[in-house]
């Protein structure tokens, strides 16, 4: 990324989650470039860490915590603490989910729940803790659901991932709502098939070619594609945008050529 020309977070305080790699620290490092100061997490040992200290080491002012969002009382502590050293709360990015998918004739009642566990409840888990800070001198929500929740899919297994993600563009709705009134903005993001360490691990070549295949734009997403528009939701840009869910995949929730 390029060092940009105007800082459009400047003095931000945010909150983002999942910044082991990918999009979680594409957004990161834009986010910090455009002068945010940032509390990130990770479920992964050490990692969250390891991308602020790289950052730090640039000048900017990033902390990264190891964090196991599906753990309630452990979310909360860490959206209090960060808060605490902020001094506050502009943006909460949800980022972070985990996955899990399988045909839905072979889909067990336990992979449901731990899906729905680790990609809708951890988005209550941060939010909820958040929420007063957030509407204390109107704050945004930014998050992260997917084309999933848009369109359905057969060969992917994805009954369990489309609902929870579905829940979250509701979700993102009704903070909308409720928050409007304290200033509060949320919107959702809704990516198509982005390449990242998760989702390569997780997708095998079939079904990344499948993905490809149904895009207008035949390329897998980055980080970046992403992180820009993430930028403009935190940013005063969008300040009359909320309620939304924006698709980002490339077209393929347009249409087939």
């Amino acid at each position: 990324m390029t060092e940009p020309q105007a800082r459009r977070l400047e003095g931000k305080r945010v909150l983002l989650t999942g910044t082991a790699g990918g999009q979680g620290a594409a957004a990161q490092r834009l986010f910090a470039e455009h002068g945010a100061r940032i509390a990130g997490c990770d479920i992964q040992p050490e990692a969250a860490a390891r991308t602020a200290e790289e950052l730090r080491a640039e000048g900017y002012d990033v902390t990264g915590s190891n964090v196991d969002l599906s753990d309630a009382a452990a979310a909360g502590e860490w959206v209090e603490s960060s808060a605490a050293r902020l001094g506050g709360i502009d943006v909460l990015y949800n980022n972070a989910a985990g996955f899990g998918f399988a045909p839905f004739a072979e889909m067990g009642l336990d992979l449901w729940r731990h899906v729905l566990h680790v990609e809708l409840d951890i988005v209550f888990h941060t939010t909820q803790p958040a929420w007063r800070h957030l509407c204390d001198g109107g704050g945004v929500v930014i998050n992260t659901a997917s084309y999933s929740a848009l369109r359905g899919i057969a060969p992917l297994g994805q009954a369990a991932h489309a609902a929870a993600k579905g829940g979250v563009v509701a979700m993102t709705k009704t903070l909308a709502a409720e928050g409007a009134a304290h200033g509060v903005r949320a919107n959702a993001i809704s990516p198509g098939f982005v390449s990242s360490p998760a989702t390569d691990a997780a997708v095998d070549a079939e079904g990344r070619a499948w993905q490809l295949s149904k895009k207008l734009i035949q390329r897998p997403g980055t980080g970046a594609d992403i992180a820009y528009l993430a930028l403009y939701l935190a940013s005063d840009e969008s300040s009359w945008v909320t309620g939304q869910n924006f698709s980002i995949d490339g077209g393929a929730t347009a249409g087939f050529r």
